[in-house]
């Protein structure tokens, strides 16, 4: 069955609790359609990361709901959140966090291994998935022998080879030059597309918003302004 909404913030406020409370979300509510490439723009200190670590599981919300492809992750025990974690969500980092020790097909093909996936299966669709990222000819090279925006597609690869149903991603394009960002950013819409995720990222960047199908502007852990859009094919 279809699920419409494959992210839904109902109300969500984050305090992170100290000598001095830090409130990063303030009555947050959002929806992403299902099969949607949404974009959240924000300056440094918005609460992009915030809300991100709360729709894949990562932290739960001070108070309100977080649904996430139709689980309510705010119900769930932290071995069911993890287990959810593993099966629905991929991420992308702006840092990679790629295994230096690690060709980019080990790279790729650990995100199946550790779902129990046998090694040359789970090698082979990695290899697959790296050829469709224009990364056929890199997959025995480690991540220090490529360029930025190879590894970043090393990354995407990583994420999606599980077939997640969301996708996050953090500031994807923080360390690449605009052009190969926005190569990155194609393909990352592209490949989630073909295999049925919805992706959400979210970046300080508004350029990246004329790739999405919706588009959130935060500021100071509030939602100022959401509207879908035709996004560029």
């Amino acid at each position: 069955m279809r699920i419409s909404s494959a992210l839904r913030f109902a109300a969500v406020h984050k305090v992170y609790e100290g000598a001095v409370p830090v409130r990063a979300l303030s009555g947050v509510s959002l929806n992403v359609e299902t099969g949607a490439f949404a974009v959240i723009e924000g300056p440094s200190g918005s609460g992009k990361t915030t809300l991100l670590a709360l729709a894949g599981g990562l932290e739960r919300p001070t108070t309100g709901r977080v649904h996430a492809v139709g689980v309510e992750l705010t119900a769930l025990g932290e071995r069911r959140l993890a287990a959810f974690r593993r099966a629905q969500v991929g991420f992308v980092f702006q840092d990679f966090k790629l295994i230096d020790v690690l060709t980019a097909l080990e790279n790729v093909a650990i995100a199946l291994q550790i779902r129990g996936q046998r090694r040359n299966l789970a090698r082979a669709k990695s290899r697959e998935l790296l050829a469709r990222l224009g990364l056929a000819g890199r997959a025995s090279a480690r991540p220090a022998t490529l360029s930025g925006g190879e590894r970043q597609r090393v990354a995407i690869a990583r994420a999606l080879v599980s077939e997640p149903r969301l996708v996050l991603a953090d500031e994807p394009t923080a360390n690449l030059d605009w052009a190969t960002g926005e190569q990155v950013v194609q393909l990352l819409r592209t490949v989630a597309r073909e295999r049925g995720a919805t992706v959400v990222v979210v970046s300080h960047d508004p350029r990246l918003g004329r790739h999405a199908d919706q588009v959130i502007q935060l500021v100071d852990g509030r939602i100022v302004a959401a509207h879908a859009k035709e996004a560029v094919a």
